[in-house]
């Protein structure tokens, strides 16, 4: 019998809790229920706790030999070489180099007890697991490809995106104005009305007033986190967020106890914009993270509209940058929102001369003065590793931010240069107020 196989059996009361499955008095699923499926939902669970989202080595992997065939090959502690031959077998191709690097990243993440207790924290909050098998799976996460997740945790209603009901993410600033809430509070209601569920962040916020004015209308929302389902981020807006789980959902790619970080906020986004007709985005400035969701709605070929606001307003200044230089649909209201999410849009994209609009965002205009350049995404990732109190040795940062141990290595001698982190006595601690 495999590992995988063992582990079927082992977890079957565990996976069978969040499959929603009920198991035999004997702790094991129930002989009815295939087994195909269950070692596929067991293996895209490991492989989502132990890799940071996005990850498209390992997406490259599953597509090729399917996730029990990498989960398995992972348990077994197989070398680089034999899941590159796996890999290059199924007609893909997988280098040396990137498995070597692969594993360095998973390998230090395998947990089984702590894996157990996610899984019973899951079952605990009645968190469900969807695997792209499901028919509660939202399709439209399927275009983005390698880097799609892998298997997504629900709270609520898990077919909540998978029905007929057309999805409009409304997206904007923490540091929301009285403008910005009241444009969100009346578009959201409007699409509601006109029979579109409301998908954000659960931010506080422009996030927070689509959320709650969507419910206020009796429609259906969806707040997709950036940490684990069990707990609720941000704070203040858990009672929010608990009127969520109650007509819609509140869904991460992430295992219960995973905490959000920057990184994980930004590989978020992907999938707000992945699962709606459209995005809009309705109050942002020059370097909000909704401008990111921008980014990734336009990579994707989605509808991108943004709301106009007072040019002497900085709370704005990114929607405007997003109308002149990229080609944002000027939206001004529910109608016209709901009228952008009811097609491709067939406006051509406005390429750069290095490019179009990349993930991460936006660019500066030409003779324009770019605002401070953000951290890299494995800069971003070991700041988040990092504490400011506590020395933190290289294994535990490797663990922490899902890199190989030389990747992580190069970027503390950058963050060193700068100022950001300072090598002490048994590790490295992140300098206050950097």
């Amino acid at each position: 019998m495999s590992i995988l196989a063992r582990s079927v059996a082992d977890l079957g009361a565990e996976l069978a809790a969040v499959r929603q499955r009920r198991p035999d008095p004997g702790g094991s699923v129930r002989s009815s229920d295939d087994p195909d499926a269950a070692s596929e939902a067991l293996s895209r669970a490991v492989l989502g706790s132990v890799a940071e989202p996005g990850d498209g080595v390992l997406g490259r992997a599953v597509a090729a030999v399917g996730a029990p065939r990498v989960a398995e090959l992972l348990l077994s502690s197989a070398t680089p070489a034999i899941l590159v031959e796996a890999v290059q077998e199924a007609g893909e191709h997988l280098d040396e180099r990137e498995a070597t690097a692969g594993l360095e990243r998973w390998r230090p993440r395998l947990d089984h007890p702590g894996f157990v207790r996610s899984l019973a924290q899951a079952a605990r909050v009645g968190a469900r697991l969807v695997i792209p098998s499901d028919p509660e799976w939202p399709v439209g996460l399927d275009e983005l490809g390698l880097h799609a997740p892998l298997a997504l945790w629900i709270r609520g209603h898990a077919g909540a995106l998978a029905g007929a009901m057309p999805a409009v993410a409304l997206v904007g600033a923490r540091a929301a104005t009285g403008y910005g809430e009241h444009v969100t509070m009346e578009s959201a209601s409007g699409l509601v009305d006109r029979g579109f569920a409301v998908v954000s962040g659960g931010a506080y916020g422009i996030d927070g007033m689509a959320h709650r004015s969507a419910l206020a209308s009796g429609g259906t929302t969806v707040a997709f986190l950036a940490g684990g389902v069990d707990r609720f981020y941000p704070m203040g807006h858990e009672a929010l967020l608990t009127r969520i789980v109650q007509t819609g959902a509140v869904i991460s790619e992430l295992p219960c106890g995973a905490a959000p970080t920057k990184w994980r906020f930004l590989q978020r986004n992907r999938l707000i914009a992945a699962a709606s007709a459209a995005t809009v985005v309705l109050e942002a400035g020059i370097r909000s993270g909704s401008l990111n969701t921008a980014g990734h709605a336009a990579e994707l070929g989605r509808p991108l509209g943004a709301v106009p606001g007072p040019v002497t307003s900085p709370a704005s200044a990114g929607c405007h940058r997003l109308l002149r230089e990229y080609d944002a649909v000027c939206v001004v209201d529910a109608e016209q929102m709901a009228e952008l999410a009811g097609g491709r849009s067939t406006r051509p994209r406005r390429e750069e001369r290095d490019g179009v609009l990349p993930r991460g965002g936006v660019r500066p205009g030409q003779g324009e003065q770019a605002p401070a350049v953000a951290p890299s995404a494995e800069a971003l990732r070991v700041m988040d590793a990092l504490s400011t109190r506590t020395v933190r040795e290289l294994e535990d940062l490797v663990r922490r931010s899902g890199m190989e141990a030389g990747a992580v290595m190069a970027v503390l001698g950058v963050l060193e240069i700068h100022g950001i982190a300072e090598r002490r006595r048994g590790g490295w601690i992140r300098r206050r107020g950097r």
